[in-house]
């Protein structure tokens, strides 16, 4: 395995990178062979980057036969506001599809993974990636950070009800508006454009409710998006794995019928994409 880490080149990024797990490709045994990617933004609040849902979800990824990358995005300890993250975020999947080949990546099989607030982030290039204001943001060619699927754990989704105010209102800052709010409670910005999507949460979740990705399923769904979705009935916010591996000392972040959630990911990625 390769290991690189790349600086985000983009305006106004303060701490941004992009930490790459990189398979050998070994032509001489395998041939041109091409890989997908999982580029995961881990969850946090937008308040910090958690290092649970970063490594430990990538080396998953890598021991089903894919390649893995983590984006520390910036937060609003960096200075950030909206939409730096998705600005930096699609930076990173141009970033990968222009290097595919030095890296054997499949350029049709970039999926970005979110959890929690990487959530919201990820389902929001996920909506957002076909939109005219995000090109003339980037700067780049919308096609070029175009994801080719979302993996979304206990995301962050609606600014209505059920929302986890304190993501919004780190992301937003003093751009807070009615305006703004709405286009970003994902559950109304659902299209056709939305990747093929894996998402699953916990009946439990008493920091970002169920109906966060409930509402996001019925938004696919009439949207006409393939989806595949899992409702575990036990388990708190931020399991990440749900193993003692990504447990935290304070909080029992074990719950072994949560664990199966990264093996039926695998097996939806090798089926669907």
């Amino acid at each position: 395995m390769k290991f690189e880490q790349v600086k985000v080149e983009v305006k106004n990024a303060v701490k941004a990178k992009l930490s790459l797990y990189i398979q050998e490709s070994y032509p001489q045994m395998y041939g041109d062979r091409k890989r997908p990617m999982i580029l995961i933004c881990p969850g946090g609040g937008y308040e910090h980057v958690s290092v649970r849902e970063g490594e430990p979800i990538a080396f998953q990824f890598l021991a089903a036969g894919c390649h893995a990358a983590v984006l520390q995005y910036d937060v609003t300890g960096d200075g950030m506001v909206h939409p730096l993250p998705l600005v930096e975020l699609a930076w990173a999947v141009s970033y990968i599809r222009e290097h595919a080949d030095a890296y054997a990546v499949d350029k049709d099989k970039i999926i970005v993974a979110g959890f929690s607030a990487g959530g919201h982030l990820a389902a929001c290039l996920g909506c957002f990636w076909d939109q005219e204001w995000l090109a003339q943001k980037t700067g780049l060619d919308k096609n070029s950070y175009r994801p080719n699927g979302l993996i979304l754990a206990y995301p962050v989704i609606t600014l209505g009800v059920h929302a986890h105010r304190q993501s919004f209102e780190r992301l937003m800052g003093d751009q807070a508006s009615d305006e703004l709010a709405a286009l970003l409670s994902l559950e109304k910005q659902v299209t056709d454009k939305v990747p093929p999507v894996f998402m699953w949460h916990t009946c439990e979740d008493a920091t970002v409710p169920l109906e966060n990705s409930m509402l996001f399923a019925s938004a696919l769904r009439e949207a006409g998006v393939s989806f595949e979705y899992h409702v575990f009935p036990h388990g708190i916010h931020g399991l990440s794995l749900a193993t003692k591996e990504t447990t935290m000392p304070d909080k029992n972040a074990v719950e072994p019928q949560c664990e199966q959630w990264i093996t039926l990911c695998k097996n939806w990625i090798k089926h669907n994409m």
